[in-house]
């Protein structure tokens, strides 16, 4: 497909999968709202739709906890109970007090809507109701930063902690493998049908143990009542390089909404500085020349490279030696010069990749999309151009997938995938800006 094809191909993927309300991540196999998709997604649908970009975090922001938090999915009331596992009667939202009328689960997903926010409010600026959607979204981001600092520094060194792999974005990824070591089996295994498997090829999902890992560890939570006060007895506790660089991305975008209302920004500013700070000294690893998890149950960081270690590049005040070696790892074999269709998820020279299976090698449109920023944050153009044309080829040979090999570039997962499909649209209207 030529740009002007691919273009088009993009909104209507984009119109098939919109919902009413909201845009399902894909048709058959991901039926209700998704928190971290639903942003990527109006990040796209500003480009060519602002309206309904609004419309889709409007939705999003619909579901928000009392105590602040956004739920990770929203569940379509007219979908069966079945149509996707873990369903609504799973997570049980409704029992718990401060939840919203619409059933949702009870974990979160990084918090990428304050970026999100600031590309819709650009893209919509003038028109009708423009700063009334801006002031109210920024009241709800406010509430959603207060919970992240307030309910998830469990650590206490100012970094968000996430109780659940599913709260990462990139729920198998090698960096979960020694923290989930660790997670004790009950005495009655947990019982349930996955639905993923009925979609999709079993060897490109998580396997049936990483998954009754995945329910064990949703279920006490669940049965907590979602109480983040016992979050420092949880089984699994992790401060996520990804989700606070992405955290601390997103307190300097709130930083912009509130000089746009008039504002104060400093306190934006301040926090953001406190995550740049907690960053290096918490998750920096000097030995693999990147950012890594840390195991809140050992104290231990996990010294696994993945490309969640070089989205804290998002950060504008790293130091010109850290910066300039996550641009040099970033470019090497291990990332977008090891593989033919980049950038893989796990390095191809790692004993824990798989081309194939989720987020243990193959290529996605979110990280290449993150990455990308994060590099032009710290003026690595060329590699950032690198990784939105290598992408762009990608989906134009492919199509709009879930994830891809990055060594055949064949398309792998959920098909007419929707967060796919809306950073196309970004990258074809940064490209045209470029030329103009």
């Amino acid at each position: 497909m030529n740009q002007r094809e691919l273009w088009d191909s993009a909104v209507a993927t984009l119109e098939r999968n919109w919902g009413g309300s909201a845009t399902l991540p894909s048709a058959s196999q991901y039926p209700h709202q998704w928190s971290w998709d639903s942003a990527f997604i109006s990040i796209g649908l500003a480009r060519c739709n602002p309206a309904r970009a609004q419309a889709e975090l409007n939705s999003l922001f619909a579901g928000q906890w009392e105590d602040g938090r956004l739920p990770h999915i929203l569940f379509s009331p007219g979908e069966q109970e079945d149509a996707y596992f873990p369903g609504p009667a799973f997570w049980d939202s409704r029992a718990r007090p401060g939840t919203p009328a619409i059933a949702t689960s009870g974990l979160i997903q990084p918090p990428v809507h304050a970026r999100a926010v600031l590309a819709v409010a650009r893209a919509s600026r003038g028109a009708n109701g423009a700063a009334h959607f801006l002031q109210q979204a920024y009241s709800r981001l406010v509430r959603w930063h207060e919970y992240l600092r307030g309910h998830r520094d469990v650590g206490g060194a100012g970094l968000a902690a996430i109780a659940h792999p599913w709260e990462s974005g990139l729920d198998n990824s090698p960096l979960w493998d020694g923290p989930l070591a660790a997670v004790r089996q009950p005495a009655q295994a947990p019982r349930f049908a996955r639905r993923d498997i009925s979609h999709v090829d079993a060897r490109h999902r998580p396997t049936n143990h990483d998954y009754q890992q995945y329910v064990v560890l949703a279920e006490q939570y669940r049965d907590t009542g979602y109480d983040d006060a016992t979050l420092p007895g949880a089984q699994f506790l992790v401060e996520d390089p990804l989700f606070n660089a992405v955290m601390l991305d997103a307190e300097l975008c709130l930083a912009q909404i509130a000089g746009e209302l008039g504002l104060e920004a400093g306190p934006h500013e301040r926090h953001a500085r406190r995550l740049h700070t907690a960053l290096l000294a918490r998750l920096w690893d000097e030995r693999i020349g990147a950012f890594t998890a840390r195991d809140l149950r050992t104290g231990q960081t996990v010294g696994v490279l993945t490309i969640s270690g070089l989205m804290p590049l998002l950060d504008p005040w790293l130091p010109a030696d850290v910066s300039g070696r996550l641009a040099e790892v970033a470019a090497s074999p291990a990332f977008i010069g090891g593989a033919a269709y980049p950038v893989p998820t796990t390095p191809p020279d790692s004993l824990a990749f798989d081309r194939h299976r989720y987020w243990r090698g193959p290529t996605w449109m979110n990280t290449n999309w993150l990455l990308g920023q994060a590099l032009r944050q710290t003026g690595n153009t060329e590699l950032a151009g690198q990784i939105a044309a290598s992408s762009l080829r990608l989906m134009s040979a492919a199509g709009f997938r879930e994830y891809y090999d990055p060594l055949d570039g064949t398309g792998l997962g959920a098909g007419g995938f929707s967060w796919s499909a809306a950073l196309a649209l970004d990258w074809l209207a940064g490209l045209a800006s470029s030329e103009t």
